[in-house]
């Protein structure tokens, strides 16, 4: 058995990373949560309503393409991973209809979410309308206003969306009051935490549920092309549509796998959401792991163009690989970004949220590198019409 086979350990750490520092009142609930995730992985019923709400609801399995043109402006051979062909416009909606299939199984009425660029809460509010249970969202006021269209469109689904005036308004601030929703009703509300990140067993569970996009690209690519890519790359904000991407490759040693980060501004401005380059480990959220903080173990301010790029911690997972050589870590600043959103849209005819444009922004930059032969599969891991306005707003065309 490999090492990455062996992680996470029974306390959710991968190596230093991950863990469980939660306050004694969700103590109870992430040890029910565990119990009931680890029953519905041995039971078929389970396993076949996820398959087949995956499959009639969600839209699996989605297709590999190769992208010609845009790989002629990159300089190597693209093929997309189409997530943003699901329902709701992103991975997201594969973890939001595993968790509340579990919430369901735990007899609770309610679920809550945080969400940033707002996919992780309309995949939320969607899973919840389909399955009867009530919602609230929690959404920073400052990514409201970027992303005004997944607000509605949470709204129309059902949710209650609940904005955030505090610290900076953004995802982080968002996940605070989620949990401190969680501490107050955990008898009948189950916390649909977004990404790879949070108190175990999230990480793990969350990393489960999107580990179909790498099993699926696997085989698809090898039919439409032969053998395996010689590179996957995605987009890392919390991390788990690279987490999803990258976890049936983790045994090829020849496959490089390169997750990418917000670089906004540039490393070197301090306005950026990079949490690798720094190196700086300490707990957020209820899981070890990298973060942006200053000398004292404060939170630092993140920015970035993409509203859900910009968290300061890195998913445990994520750190572990880094360190184990088993994944490298890059970034794109926001020029970069938004460079290849429009390459995309002009080229190809998709419209790329500007979270997957950092993917995309790396593959432009480093594919002549690679050289012409090479085989590049992007995760898209959603779909633009969310950042419509505010492309046009940052780039002075609104």
């Amino acid at each position: 058995m490999s090492a990455f086979e062996q992680q996470p350990d029974a306390g959710g750490h991968f190596g230093p990373y991950g863990g469980s520092f939660v306050p004694e009142t969700l103590v109870h609930a992430l040890e029910e949560l565990e119990r009931e995730y680890r029953r519905a992985q041995s039971d078929p019923g389970f396993q076949k309503d996820l398959l087949d709400t995956l499959r009639d609801f969600a839209g699996r399995p989605t297709p590999v393409i190769e992208a010609k043109r845009f790989s002629e402006a990159a300089g190597c051979r693209v093929f997309l991973k189409r997530e943003d062909l699901l329902h709701t416009g992103a991975h997201k909606i594969n973890n939001t209809i595993g968790q509340c299939l579990l919430t369901k199984r735990m007899g609770k009425p309610r679920v809550i979410a945080e969400t940033g660029a707002g996919q992780h809460g309309v995949a939320t509010a969607a899973a919840a309308a389909r399955f009867g249970l009530e919602c609230v969202v929690y959404m920073g006021s400052e990514d409201a206003r970027r992303q005004k269209l997944n607000v509605e469109r949470m709204r129309l689904l059902g949710a209650e969306v609940r904005e955030v005036h505090a610290g900076s308004r953004t995802l982080k601030d968002a996940v605070n009051e989620a949990l401190r929703d969680w501490v107050t009703r955990v008898r009948d509300t189950h916390y649909i935490l977004g990404s790879v990140l949070g108190p175990h067993p999230f990480p793990v569970m969350v990393r489960d549920f999107h580990r179909v996009i790498g099993i699926e690209a696997r085989a698809q690519f090898d039919a439409l092309d032969g053998g395996l890519p010689d590179v996957l790359v995605a987009c890392v904000g919390g991390g788990s549509n690279a987490i999803g991407l990258f976890h049936a490759f983790l045994g090829d040693a020849g496959v490089r796998k390169v997750g990418v980060e917000a670089a906004g501004h540039g490393i070197a401005s301090g306005k950026h959401a990079a949490r690798v380059p720094e190196h700086s480990v300490g707990v957020l959220h209820g899981t070890r792991t990298l973060i942006l903080q200053d000398e004292d173990g404060m939170v630092r301010e993140t920015h970035s163009v993409s509203a859900g790029l910009d968290y300061p911690a890195l998913g445990p997972e994520h750190a572990w690989l880094n360190d184990q050589g088993l994944a490298e870590y890059s970034s794109a600043t926001d020029e970069e970004a938004l460079a290849a959103f429009e390459a995309l849209c002009r080229l190809e005819g998709i419209l790329p949220a500007l979270e997957s444009s950092h993917a995309l922004a790396w593959t432009l930059r480093e594919g002549r590198t690679l050289g012409e032969d090479a085989r590049v599969l992007v995760n898209l891991s959603g779909r633009g019409d969310k950042d419509v306005a505010e492309v046009l707003r940052v780039t002075g065309r609104g």
